[in-house]
C-alpha cells in the first residue's frame, strides 16, 4: 500500500540524512521512477524534503528536521520491543516495520530498544516437539480484518462437512496454539477454527460490523459460554490435598475447590461435557487419581469407575 511505502520511505530518509532515488528503490525494492514519485508526494503532503541536483546531491530533510513518528516513552519503546523483537514469533513484515521504526526513535531510546529486542524468545513449542505452523490462510485473512471486507469461506466443521459461506470478519484471536476468527454471519456471531478454513475470497464487499462491537469483550464472552458448555456434567469428589494441585493443573477453570473436611480431605467440583454423552471420558481421567480422589456423584460416572477397575483386575489380577 503507498501510505505504507511513503512512511517507509521517510524513515529512511531520516535514518540516512540524504538518500537518492536509486537508494530508495533499492531500500524498498521499488523502481527508480515510484521512488522518485514518493519522495515528491512527501515534499507536496508538506513534509520538509527538498532534492538538490548534481554530484552528491539527492533528497534531504530541510535543516536535518526529523518526524517523531510514534510520540513514543522510553517504556512504550522498550515494550514494543519486548513484544516483538527479532526472536519473537511476529511475521517477517513486522521485523522489516521494526528495523526501520528504530530509526525513528531519539537516540535516548535507540540504544536501550535494540537491546530489548534480543531479550525475549517465544517459543511455543511443547517440550519434546516442534512450533505448530501458522495457518495456511491467516496472512489472506488478516487481511480481511484489516481491510474491512467480506470474505467467501471455504471451512470444513467438526462432522468434516465441508460448507462455503460469506462471512464477515472481525478479528482474529490466538488461543494457545489455535488460532480462531471472529465473524458475523446470517446466523449471527461464529466462531471458525482457522486450520479447518479451505479456501478464502476477499470481496469488494464492507463488512458489517456489530455496534459497540468490541473483540477483546466478545472473545470473554464465547470462552465463557464454551467452558459452560463444556462443563454440563458435574462431577462432585472428596480429594486427598496431595492430589489437589495436580487436578489443578489438568483441569484448569473446570475445577472448583470447596471446604477441607474432617478427615482432611478436600471437597471438589469439576465441570466436564454433555450430560448427555458418554461418562466413559470423565471416569477414565478420574481413574488416574486412584485412591487420592472418591467420586461422590452422579452414580453413572461411580459405575463406569467401577467397570474401569473391573477390567483392570480382570486383566491383572492373576498377575
Amino acid at each position: 500500500m503507498r501510505a505504507d511505502r511513503l512512511v517507509a520511505t521517510l524513515l529512511f530518509l531520516q535514518s540516512r540524512g540524504r538518500v537518492t532515488a536509486e537508494e530508495v528503490a533499492e531500500e524498498l525494492e521499488v523502481s527508480i521512477r515510484t521512488a522518485r514519485r514518493d519522495l515528491e508526494a512527501l515534499s507536496v503532503a508538506g513534509i520538509p524534503v527538498y532534492s538538490q541536483p548534481g554530484r552528491g546531491g539527492g533528497w534531504s530533510l530541510v535543516g536535518g528536521a526529523r518526524t517523531d513518528l510514534s510520540g513514543l516513552t522510553a517504556a512504550e519503546a522498550r515494550t514494543l520491543f519486548l513484544i516483538a523483537g527479532p526472536s519473537s514469533a511476529v511475521t517477517p513484515e513486522a521485523k522489516a516495520a521494526l528495523r526501520k521504526l528504530v530509526h525513528a526513535l531519539p537516540e535516548t531510546f535507540r540504544a536501550e530498544a535494540e537491546k530489548a529486542a534480543s531479550a525475549i524468545v517465544l517459543d511455543p513449542a511443547h517440550w519434546g516437539g516442534t512450533a505448530p505452523p501458522p495457518p495456511p490462510f491467516l496472512q489472506v485473512l488478516q487481511q480481511a480484518v484489516v481491510q474491512g471486507v467480506q470474505v467467501r469461506l471455504g471451512y470444513r466443521d467438526r462432522e468434516r462437512s465441508l460448507t462455503e459461506r460469506t462471512v464477515h470478519p472481525l478479528g482474529l484471536v490466538s488461543k494457545g496454539s489455535v488460532w480462531y476468527l471472529v465473524a458475523d454471519t446470517e446466523a449471527g456471531l461464529r466462531t471458525f477454527r482457522i486450520w479447518r478454513v479451505q479456501s478464502v475470497e476477499l470481496t469488494d464487499d464492507p463488512v458489517r460490523r456489530p455496534p459497540g462491537f468490541d473483540l477483546a469483550r466478545t472473545w470473554q464472552e464465547i470462552v465463557a459460554r464454551l467452558d459452560e458448555q463444556r462443563a454440563s456434567l458435574r462431577v462432585t469428589a472428596m480429594a486427598d490435598p496431595s492430589v489437589v494441585g495436580p487436578m489443578r493443573g489438568h483441569f484448569g477453570n473446570r475445577l472448583t475447590v470447596g471446604d477441607t473436611g474432617d478427615d482432611g480431605r478436600v471437597a471438589v467440583d469439576i465441570g466436564f461435557g454433555d450430560r448427555h454423552g458418554a461418562t466413559h471420558g470423565p471416569a477414565a481421567e478420574l481413574a488416574g487419581y486412584c485412591f487420592g480422589l472418591e467420586v461422590l456423584d452422579p452414580p453413572e460416572v461411580q459405575a463406569e469407575l467401577a467397570a474401569i477397575g473391573a477390567r483392570l483386575t480382570e486383566r491383572y489380577g492373576a498377575a
